[in-house]
């Protein structure tokens, strides 16, 4: 293994996530937000975070075609010292001190579930596009 195919990947996943995220996402919610309304703005831009994360770890997996859910899970690892504000909803270092938080008052402990389950979500689709990108034995065909 090649550490330079690890880097090309792990660039490959943050070029991607950067491009989609402020080049694409960030017009496509203006764009979209007086439509859905602002109850349902939250759950559209999670809907396009997974998204941008499924294509990033797609771009990550499939730069390292060897071993693309070590790239995947290379890459997250990176995201994981990162505050992308309101941009992405991937936010670890708030989620450390939410549970360091929640372990003095209960009052954080609905918050911390939320979060855990959005950055599961997140990381899970991630890993969900690495997956993707892997190399199929037999092509896929609508007739066997």
């Amino acid at each position: 293994m090649k550490i330079a195919s690890w880097i090309w990947s792990i660039l490959a996943g943050w070029v991607t996530l950067l491009v989609l995220a402020y080049i694409v996402e960030g017009p496509v919610l203006r764009w979209i937000g007086p439509w859905v309304g602002f109850s349902w703005s939250a759950t559209v831009h999670l809907t396009f975070d997974c998204a941008v994360l499924t294509a990033a770890g797609f771009a990550a997996g499939r730069f390292h075609r060897s071993h693309p859910m070590k790239a995947a899970l290379a890459f997250a690892i990176t995201l994981c010292f990162w505050d992308f504000g309101t941009i992405l909803a991937l936010n670890v270092p708030w989620l450390v001190h939410l549970v360091w938080n929640s372990f003095h008052d209960s009052r954080y402990l609905d918050s911390l579930a939320t979060s855990v389950e959005t950055h599961l979500l997140l990381f899970g689709c991630l890993f969900g596009g690495a997956k993707l990108s892997q190399r199929r034995e037999t092509p896929l065909s609508i007739a066997k």
